[in-house]
């Protein structure tokens, strides 16, 4: 029994120093360098940084970065929920935790059961980051949806006070805190350094996966091809997206007993068969020693998963 907590912590001794060493060692020096080089010249860096934009890397780690670059259409996706979630994580990052993630279950599930076959069940936990930042994106347009209609009448002010557009949008990006406040400096910046104010709000609306955000883009492009008085229809539509927040608040609270029954349901399980597997190991190694126990491992399994995406469907109301 001694030789499995030894084993274990050497996978997860290993894991830890091959992630610093190939993760956090390359881009502390790298901010290091950056640092030093704002030290020494604030002024002009402001500038450099204000109107031209390095291309961002995937990896600090050359060889990793060179492969994430040519696998662009695989990486894209995850480089867009990176960006919607406002996560400081890199790519490269996100692919090592989600390995890390599954190196360290794999290990562990093979200590506990001595079958490399059962282990493999571990290759599930490389999907733990992916639900994080899901999780921390969700939270985020959460944010934004409710901060939404205050940018909205902001800017419907500013135009009835003889300001234009593109001070409103200065306006939103000044006043207002972050997630709504950074982008509309993010979408005024653009159009302030030539793009087409058309191109740019498609942008602000693809990069922000929100229903209200489209509803913006098209009333204001909309405004901008037939005319029309802009501030009532950004009166109009603040009203409206504040009863539609109304309503979603209201699902979230008449759905909140199915949610919670269907994360104990799902939780249950996998955590009673841990707790069982560490007090009494011999009982459960029927499940993976037995031909017919890792039938019925599997299937239940099976079984699981497909609960957990019911579940999911039937809490998961649209509105």
């Amino acid at each position: 029994m001694v030789v499995v907590p030894a084993v274990f912590a050497a996978v997860l001794m290993f894991v830890i120093g091959s992630y610093y060493a190939l993760i956090l060692r390359p881009e502390n020096a790298q901010h290091a360098k950056l640092r030093k080089r704002i030290k020494s010249n604030a002024r002009a860096e402001a500038i450099r940084s204000a109107l031209v934009k390095d291309v961002e890397r995937l990896s600090a780690v050359g060889i990793i970065d060179i492969v994430l670059t040519r696998a662009s259409g695989l990486v894209r996706p995850v480089q867009q929920l990176l960006e919607q979630s406002d996560s400081r994580l890199t790519v490269g990052t996100f692919v090592l935790a989600a390995v890390c993630a599954a190196g360290v279950a794999i290990a562990t599930l093979t200590l506990i059961t001595g079958r490399f076959t059962i282990g493999l069940i571990g290759l599930a936990a490389a999907a733990l980051p992916y639900m994080w930042l899901r999780r921390a994106r969700s939270k985020r347009l959460w944010k934004f949806e409710e901060q939404f209609p205050e940018g909205i009448d902001l800017i419907s002010r500013a135009l009835r006070a003889g300001h234009t557009f593109q001070t409103g949008l200065k306006m939103v990006a000044d006043e207002m805190m972050a997630p709504v406040g950074s982008e509309f400096r993010l979408l005024y910046d653009r159009q302030s350094f030539g793009m087409p104010i058309g191109d740019a709000l498609r942008d602000f609306a693809e990069r922000t996966p929100v229903l209200d955000a489209k509803f913006f883009t098209t009333a204001v492009l909309t405004q901008r091809d037939a005319g029309g008085n802009l501030a009532e229809v950004l009166d109009n539509l603040s009203s409206v997206i504040r009863e539609r927040f109304k309503v979603k608040r209201q699902v979230r609270v008449i759905s909140a007993h199915g949610r919670i029954t269907g994360w104990i349901l799902a939780c249950l399980p996998p955590s009673l068969a841990f707790i069982f597997a560490m007090i009494n190991r011999e009982h459960m190694q029927l499940l993976w020693t037995d031909p017919l126990g890792l039938k019925l491992l599997y299937g239940a399994i099976f079984l699981q998963v497909t609960g957990m995406l019911i579940i999911k469907k039937i809490i998961n109301i649209e509105y």
